[in-house]
């Protein structure tokens, strides 16, 4: 049984969403506030984390913050819960490694959609032998080379770590900011719409294959994600 951590400081909402999570065979333990989040999070090594951002005490980025930057907490997958008018709280919480976010009011049976989708994600090995494919695109880790069915594609060298990043991590959004810092480095000072224009070129790549083409989705305001297929 999977254990999830739900940290809200409304009971109404913890009562909801703990009901609909232990309905789907989650085991559920609960906090109110950001300190107890923290405390429950590195005694009780959940599965996964579904974070209010509006939190007594220490915030819902702050706890984000804290559990990413530990090493024994870091691995744990958080959704973040987030109001309609917090859009900058949305990108800062991507930016501080949360998986996901759904904005207030949600539905529970997305919510454990979600919860499910990342914690199969989570828990995906990750790729140990030299080939990892989806559908008809392919990637080859040894060779540095990626195919679209039998055809090899002509891909630069940063086409081809931005696909691969893509490829390994499926579901999970991505801020231009984070794909700039993953791919080209620390040291990249320059504007973020160079990711748009590799996306762009990446896309047209894939062209020869619709579904191939669809697989990289932009997450308006956000960023972008591989889809999980």
């Amino acid at each position: 049984m999977h254990k999830v951590l739900l940290v809200d400081d409304e009971a109404n909402i913890r009562e909801l969403v703990k009901f609909n999570l232990e309905k789907a065979g989650f085991g559920v333990i609960e906090a109110m506030d950001g300190i107890n989040a923290v405390k429950l999070a590195r005694s009780e090594k959940p599965d996964l984390v579904v974070l209010d951002l509006m939190l007594p005490g220490m915030d819902g980025l702050e706890v984000c913050r804290t559990l990413k930057g530990e090493k024994q907490t870091s691995g744990i997958p958080v959704i973040m819960l987030t109001a309609k008018n917090e859009e900058i709280d949305k990108v800062i919480g991507l930016e501080l490694g949360a998986d996901d976010y759904m904005t207030k009011p949600f539905s529970a049976r997305e919510l454990v959609a979600r919860v499910k989708a990342v914690l199969r994600r989570s828990h995906r090995e990750q790729p140990t032998a030299n080939e990892l494919a989806v559908g008809n695109l392919r990637l080859n880790f040894s060779r540095y080379e990626a195919y679209l069915g039998s055809e090899r594609l002509e891909l630069t060298p940063k086409e081809y770590e931005l696909l691969k990043l893509f490829i390994t991590n499926t579901g999970k959004v991505y801020t231009r900011e984070q794909l700039l810092e993953k791919v080209w480095g620390y040291e990249y000072f320059g504007d973020t719409r160079t990711v748009d224009v590799h996306v762009r070129h990446l896309r047209a790549k894939l062209a020869a294959d619709p579904e191939a083409s669809e697989l990289i989705e932009t997450v308006r305001g956000y960023g972008y994600r591989f889809r999980d297929v």
